[in-house]
């Protein structure tokens, strides 16, 4: 038996995730209502996400859903449990996924440095240029502009009194 996701969502009332797939065999569209149980506005979506995909009755319809699209459903549904309104937990979703710059990623705790990599690595194959892109350019060079003032860095910088 083969699906192919189509779309998946967040029923909020009761609580239950969506699917909208295809099946090959039939060529037929269907709709699954998968009702989350035991799930409250202090529990852990991304564990909560694995469970649901390795369910054995939900597997074969979840395979070609990504695990990073059901942590996302769940947070939506925890902020709603916890009294937000859909708009800002979508804020604070897209806050989370959003990559600071100007943070220290020295500073995080493993779980939280993963999750940013992961973000990373997600928007890097996203904006990556393959072979088969209509706009792939196999040797691209750039002439940067050498008329304006070039900043010095103190790192280097050749000095005798520091050795």
């Amino acid at each position: 038996m083969t699906y192919i996701a189509k779309k998946c969502g967040i029923q909020l009332q009761p609580p239950s995730i969506i699917l909208i797939y295809e099946d090959v065999l039939t060529n037929t569209i269907r709709k699954r209502i998968m009702p989350i149980r035991n799930f409250s506005k202090f529990s852990d979506y991304s564990r909560a996400a694995e469970q649901l995909k390795n369910n054995p009755r939900h597997k074969t319809y979840l395979e070609r859903v990504s695990v990073q699209q059901l942590e996302k459903l769940y947070s939506l549904l925890r902020g709603y449990l916890a009294g937000q309104s859909l708009t800002q937990s979508l804020k604070q979703i897209q806050k989370e996924e959003a990559i600071d710059p100007e943070e220290d990623l020295n500073k995080l705790d493993d779980k939280e440095l993963a999750k940013r990599k992961q973000i990373m690595d997600e928007l890097f194959e996203k904006h990556r240029k393959k072979k088969d892109d209509p706009d792939f350019v196999y040797d691209v060079q750039v002439q940067f502009p050498q008329d304006e003032d070039l900043e010095s860095c103190g790192w280097d910088e050749e000095s005798v009194d520091e050795f």
